[in-house]
């Protein structure tokens, strides 16, 4: 495993720590504020563009909303960067946005959709790739696993269990959305360095 920054920086922990508060807030509040900031078919057509972005932080409930927060801490663990906020916002917004406008134009028949699992899915992808380019072995199978367990859920969907536990179904689509999502990120952020800095300065920011 590459060296990676110590978990005790705040820069580390404290965006997904400040998420996660976020989507707590937002599940309290729940049915006063999940209808008008879930992801909404209709509602998008008809103008309501800030859905694309906001489903990502609501939920069906505490189980929906632990399930994801598990896999942000996880996503630290295995991916902890020392990151601006901006950066933070900028990952965030890209991942969760384009995940929903694909939704919207490549997966008709879902409808609604809330929460942060094809956003998360995404980040991993960005996290993970990272170590992998710097030839981590580990990151490479988790990589696989990653690619593997989302092949898995569009193939023969998600276990029962899984759905029985947050109240609803699965958006398989949104998973490899999110991961699509971040790949466009990240081609569009080396592009950005090579453009600012140089080519040399464009491979050292991958």
């Amino acid at each position: 495993m590459i060296a990676e920054p110590s978990l005790s920086s705040p820069r580390v922990w404290g965006p997904p720590a400040a998420l996660s508060l976020l989507c707590l807030l937002l599940t309290v509040a729940g049915p006063q504020l999940s209808p008008i900031l879930r992801y909404d078919r209709a509602a998008v057509a008809a103008g309501e563009w800030w859905r694309l972005f906001s489903g990502n932080l609501v939920h069906l409930g505490y189980w929906h909303l632990l399930l994801n927060v598990l896999s942000l801490a996880l996503l630290v663990l295995l991916c902890p960067e020392r990151l601006p906020v901006a950066e933070w916002l900028r990952r965030l917004l890209v991942i969760g946005t384009g995940m929903s406008v694909c939704l919207y134009f490549f997966a008709p028949e879902v409808r609604t959709y809330v929460g942060l699992s094809g956003l998360v899915y995404g980040l991993f992808a960005l996290g993970l790739g990272r170590q992998a380019l710097r030839r981590d072995e580990i990151a490479v199978a988790c990589l696989v696993f990653l690619a593997a367990r989302v092949t898995w859920e569009l193939v023969m969907g998600a276990p029962a269990s899984e759905t029985e536990l947050i109240g609803g179904g699965v958006v398989a689509k949104s998973h490899l959305y999110g991961i699509c999502s971040a790949l466009v990120y990240a081609l569009l952020a080396y592009a950005w360095n090579r453009a600012r800095h140089g080519t040399g300065a464009g491979r050292a920011a991958v």
